[in-house]
């Protein structure tokens, strides 16, 4: 359950599955499988596999889901307006949508189901990230025993983004079983591990909050970034390359009540608690909750065990926020409840945790932008 302390040596029958099974589904079971290039040992994190893009990236008129009675392919011959070669590199321009076949295929077994969400990297970048499939009445949703091809709609909000066969956009977990998380089983694992620190028992509903830091006591009244309108263009591949100041704002700590969100705007904010995922557990960010206010937040919701965790060297990790007001312009206040973190156990002890034995980009953040800048965090 939830909240107990997971010896090492256990395991499970249901729940999200660690690295090491990741590697059989691969190796072994047949249950992930390459299209096209040979899986790499890179793509496969604590509890997740980086996705790459394919070869042809499909511009399309509108978003859509196919449905229960049609594939995605189909759905292309109706809406797609052209296709583009990216074997070589190709962009992907600021508010147009597409639809990129992955080279990764699932053949899942009876009771096993899937998520995807964006990679860390893309949301930060703001570039919305969905997982589709064959019939499917849901994104990033994959329903129980899917045999069959992934798609990412790939929709670049604030930046045109320059992308190549290979790319990394998306991540991938798979769940054996359906196990549910309760109230109760969240505010055990908090008592255990203080996943969300100085957080009240009381306020966990649905996942644990957490909060927002419009004050910057810990960093000289920096708060976060504010994209540049016009920016140049970004290659995804390319890390630690690009200036801060070519793209980005700061953003500093308002001398009096809350951070004004402008619609027109996208905010790289954090949260004002450390965030701690223990070792047996990954976390989810839920994305937007209606009751917190119109603004979306944190587009990628991952959290993988170990981060923010003292065995990984990640004691005192806060939540990067990626927000965006929607319509209107929106006052968001110091400690406002901006998210909930929904935590799950693992079928067993992962092999390598986050930011121990695979390589972690954001491991012991605070104010941190994604990994394509040379100056990202604070």
């Amino acid at each position: 359950m939830p909240g107990k302390s997971v010896p090492k040596s256990a395991s499970f029958a249901t729940g999200i599955l660690p690295v090491q099974a990741l590697e059989l589904c691969v190796r072994q079971g047949g249950e992930i499988v390459s299209l096209e290039d040979p899986i790499r040992d890179d793509q496969f994190q604590p509890a997740s596999l980086d996705l790459r893009l394919g070869s042809v990236a499909y511009r399309v008129r509108a978003s859509f889901l196919p449905g229960r009675n049609a594939t995605v392919r189909q759905k292309l011959d109706d809406l797609a307006m052209h296709a583009m070669d990216i074997t070589g590199g190709g962009v992907l321009e600021r508010g147009c949508v597409y639809i990129i076949p992955l080279q990764e295929s699932l053949a899942l077994k009876r009771r096993t189901s899937a998520r995807g969400n964006p990679k860390s990297s893309t949301g930060r970048l703001d570039i919305f990230t969905r997982l589709i499939t064959d019939h499917g009445t849901e994104f990033d949703s994959i329903r129980e025993g899917y045999k069959g091809p992934l798609y990412a709609e790939v929709s670049p909000r604030t930046f045109s983004v320059l992308v190549r066969k290979g790319s990394r956009l998306s991540q991938l977990r798979i769940r054996r079983g359906n196990p549910q998380a309760t109230d109760g089983s969240m505010r055990r694992l908090q008592q255990e591990h203080q996943v969300v620190e100085a957080i009240s028992e009381a306020d966990i509903r649905d996942g644990v909050p957490v909060t927002v830091d419009v004050a910057g006591a810990k960093t000289g009244g920096l708060i976060g970034y504010r994209a540049k309108a016009h920016a140049g263009l970004i290659d995804i591949d390319r890390v630690r390359h690009y200036e801060v100041a070519d793209f980005w704002e700061p953003v500093m700590a308002p001398k009096r009540g809350g951070l004004v969100l402008d619609p027109a705007d996208f905010y790289i904010l954090a949260s004002r608690e450390a965030v701690r995922v223990p070792p047996a557990y990954a976390a989810e960010m839920i994305a937007y909750d209606t009751l917190v206010g119109e603004f979306r937040v944190h587009y990628a919701g991952f959290f993988d065990p170990g981060f923010g965790h003292a065995s990984s060297a990640g004691d005192g990790s806060r939540a990067v926020l990626e927000v965006r007001s929607y319509e209107v312009p929106f006052v968001i206040e110091h400690g406002q409840i901006v998210g909930r973190l929904s935590y799950e156990r693992l079928t067993a002890m992962p092999s390598r945790l986050y930011g121990v034995g695979i390589k972690s980009n954001y491991q012991g953040q605070g104010i941190a932008l994604s990994k394509h800048f040379r100056v990202s965090s604070t």
